[in-house]
């Protein structure tokens, strides 16, 4: 526990990713093999299973400290991050042995403390905390509070462990997929060993597209780009091997369960295939030249869901939109060009011909001019935008510049005011920089959204003093603000909601820009968001599920 408690602080504290990379490197090659893989899990989403809830953390610290509960919240509220703030709360233990105990026990004997009493509960993370540093108790409370948010990406994590193997990074992202158990793991078995190829469901990693920085004209030839609608929904890969089928997620995980109307391409799909695309609801009279997708508002209430009910599924049946594949006939071939991976991609679907099964249709256009036209209607389609492939380009591993991009219409906005503001998480927990907007409704204000992205690190700082400089209430972590800063929020989709009182809610709200040009009185009403909802509303209708 305590070198991954060092890795932890090096982690946090270092900025350049060189030297974030580096001391990962490090790790992999001097750590406890079994710590080394609960590293990569911890790192890639697959933390242990939460075996004492964060109230009885909290109530265990405030028993040992004799903590009041208002006092406690207050330095809650004032620290931002429960773990860290159980940790500087906790007398410094200064008479206690050296631990020596290793993170892979503590994270064993996290899983065997599911099934445990809650006397045996407090005792174990009590006896624990007695046995730390502080270091030692903020990593000890993160695997039960939630992740580590210290800029590690997954990419960084690939590439120090290629470092630390010798592989290429590309055989390192694959290794690391699929549904592996770290405690049932073998350092060997998981980066070196070829039996790791007997795992069915095993997806790859996913190809990530930059955004276009630059005219389309300027990327070369016409006719070396293919282009497409970029499709809103969930990524995601459909594999078929030995018989089964896997649904998985960009963020791997395994959905299959989730999009039962998906199952019969087991019985459809030949063996040994796997394909990339998108999980979205279709409109059931959308043909293979014409996708009509549904709001993916729709698509939101079956995400997360274990049991789906008869409803959803006539309501929102789910389809595969396949606009690449990775394998057929249990042959990796991510290695070919997009024009012959397309190829083989679009026989299968045609064999098949089932409506849940569509071809990501190819744009047809004669020049880029031609191009920019079409994708000022993307919004009409259901869409976000224009992907561009190189149609020479293999499938690369994780975010690279130059083959993929994405081509997004320009955003909704709306300009509304501040009107509260809480800390933010992670680096930002002593800064007030997760906010609540409002648009005027006649005298009164009313919140729409909240957004906590977009802003400069000076911005933040400067939205924070006034936060404190001008607070009018307090609920909580929450504060009122005089409502005086207006910013334009920008936002990718907007739909009737029932949850909000502003009777809207909105895709992806960030701040686009600070408008210290303009004032409370210049702010948009939510007469303004009503029309911009019928307006976007009419765009899509061409995409709604006609009525029954």
């Amino acid at each position: 526990m305590k070198k991954f408690a060092g890795l932890i602080r090096l982690l946090a504290t270092g900025s350049k990713v060189n030297v974030k990379i580096k001391a990962l490197e490090h790790y992999f090659k001097t750590a406890d093999e079994a710590d080394r893989i609960w590293v990569i899990a911890i790192f890639s989403g697959r933390r242990p299973k939460r075996a004492m809830s964060t109230a009885m953390l909290k109530e265990a610290c405030i028993q040992i400290t004799l903590t009041p509960v208002w006092l406690f919240e207050e330095c809650y509220h004032t620290v931002g991050d429960l773990a860290e703030t159980i940790a500087l709360l906790l007398p410094p233990q200064t008479n206690f042995e050296e631990n020596e105990k290793s993170l892979s026990w503590y994270l064993n004997k996290l899983q065997w403390l599911a099934g445990e009493t809650d006397e045996n509960k407090w005792a174990f993370v009590q006896d624990a905390w007695k046995s730390m540093n502080t270091d030692e108790i903020f990593v000890f409370n993160k695997l039960f509070t939630g992740g580590f948010r210290i800029g590690v990406s997954q990419k960084m994590m690939v590439n120090a462990l290629a470092k630390a193997t010798g592989k290429e990074p590309a055989v390192i992202a694959h290794r690391i997929t699929g549904k592996w158990d770290p405690a049932n793991t073998q350092w060997e078995d998981l980066l070196y060993s070829e039996t790791q190829e007997n795992d069915n469901s095993k997806p790859y990693p996913f190809y990530l597209a930059y955004a276009l920085e630059t005219e389309p004209g300027k990327l070369g030839p016409l006719e070396e780009w293919q282009a497409e609608w970029k499709w809103d929904g969930i990524r995601g890969q459909i594999i078929k091997r030995q018989n089964e089928l896997f649904i998985w997620s960009r963020g791997e995980e395994l959905l299959t369960a989730q999009f039962p109307e998906l199952h019969h391409l087991a019985a459809l799909l030949p063996n040994g295939v796997a394909m990339d695309g998108e999980l979205i609801v279709l409109n059931p009279n959308a043909t293979s030249q014409n996708i009509e997708p549904l709001p993916f508002s729709l698509l939101q209430t079956r995400i997360s869901r274990k049991n789906i009910s008869k409803k959803q599924l006539t309501e929102a049946p789910v389809s595969f939109i396949a606009y690449d594949l990775l394998e057929v006939e249990y042959e990796d071939i991510r290695g070919i060009t997009l024009k012959d991976r397309r190829s083989f991609l679009t026989q299968i679907v045609q064999e098949i011909n089932h409506p849940s099964l569509q071809l990501s249709p190819a744009i047809i256009f004669d020049n880029w001019e031609a191009l920019a036209l079409l994708r000022n209607d993307a919004r009409e389609k259901g869409s976000e935008g224009i992907m561009l492939k190189n149609k020479n380009a293999v499938y690369q591993v994780g975010r690279k510049k130059g083959d993929w991009w994405k081509w997004k219409i320009d955003p909704l906005t709306i300009d509304a005011v501040l009107i509260y503001a809480q800390k933010g998480h992670g680096r930002r927990s002593n800064l007030y920089t997760d906010y609540t907007f409002a648009v005027k409704d006649g005298e009164k204000l009313v919140p729409f959204t909240k957004a906590y992205s977009g802003l400069t690190d000076k911005e933040f700082a400067a939205v924070d003093a006034f936060v404190k400089r001008n607070a009018i209430e307090k609920f909580g972590p929450v504060r009122t603000v005089k409502p005086e800063l207006v910013f334009e929020i920008a936002f990718e989709g907007i739909a009737a909601s029932k949850r909000h009182k502003s009777g809207v809610a909105l895709r992806f709200p960030r701040m686009s820009r600070w408008r210290q040009d303009k004032k409370l009185e210049d702010i948009n009403s939510l007469e303004d968001l009503q029309k911009m909802l019928e307006l976007y509303k009419n765009e899509t209708s061409a995409t709604e599920q006609p009525k029954k």
